[in-house]
Parts: C-alpha cells; structure tokens; sequence
C-alpha cells in the first residue's frame, strides 16, 4: 500500500550520524535500508523536509511513495540472486 502523504530521501551514508531521528519516521540508523554497496540510505517524513535532512550536503530531491518504489527496484537497491 502506496502511503501519499510520505515524503523520500536518498543520501550518503557517511551522513547518517547528522540525522536527528525525531524528526523522520525510522527509529534509528540500524532500521535503514542501504543500498547493495553501502553507500546510500533514505529517511522517510510526512509535511515539510526536517531540519536536519534539509542540511544534508549529499541529499536527493525529494520523492513520492510510488518514486521511491521505483527507484528502490533499479540495480543499485536490488542483490540479484541467480
């Protein structure tokens, strides 16, 4: 179920320890999904971007629900077991 009034943002690892997990919706940096080489995470927020996300050098622009699912699915998210 595609929640809409969640908002998505990638960035680099190396900036988690700057993200105040009070103000996204994970719980802490062990709850983040990364990416297949461990270089990208995303925090997730509803209303307007937190403050410390907004500081975040590395940070993508914003994305939707259905966005992020789709990016989610490319190669760089995605182990492919043969």
């Amino acid at each position: 179920m595609i929640n809409d009034n969640r908002t998505y943002v990638i960035f680099d690892t190396n900036e988690v320890i700057a993200i105040d997990f009070d103000e996204v919706l994970e719980d802490s940096e062990n709850t983040l999904r990364r990416n297949v080489d461990n270089t990208k995470t995303f925090v997730k927020y509803e209303g307007q971007m937190p403050a410390t996300v907004s500081a975040l050098t590395t940070k993508s622009a914003e994305y939707t629900s259905e966005e992020i699912l789709y990016v989610l699915k490319g190669s760089e998210w995605q182990i492919d077991i043969e």
